[in-house]
């Protein structure tokens, strides 16, 4: 589970770094609040995947996802971006117990 979320967080981090140039020529945001969020909210969903290796880590995933869909505010659509990303972070919580489910319930089937 959480490789599939690291992953998740890690292009989330791109995509909303990549955001910060459309915030600024496109939808007119001023240029300090457009780093700060965008470029905040990137470094946020790098460290967050970082510290996947504890439970709490997993609310601030949610955090950052509730934050890129918020991002919709200044730039519309970010709330497309923004939901299909916290779709992706939903899927990979969602998958991945259900594989630590089938490891613990079939260890045989995953030894090496």
């Amino acid at each position: 589970m959480r490789a599939m979320c690291a992953t998740v967080l890690a292009l989330e981090a791109i995509v909303m770094g990549l955001a910060v140039p459309v915030l600024i020529m496109v939808e007119d945001v001023p240029t300090g609040l457009a780093l700060a969020y965008g470029l905040g909210l990137s470094a946020l969903a790098l460290v967050t995947a970082g510290l996947l290796r504890f439970s709490w880590a997993y609310g601030l995933g949610w955090l950052v996802q509730v934050l890129a869909v918020a991002m919709g505010f200044w730039m519309p659509s970010a709330f497309l971006i923004g939901g299909i990303f916290a779709a992706l972070w939903a899927g990979a919580i969602l998958i991945g117990r259900k594989i630590a489910q089938d490891r613990a319930a079939n260890p045989e089937f995953y030894a090496s």
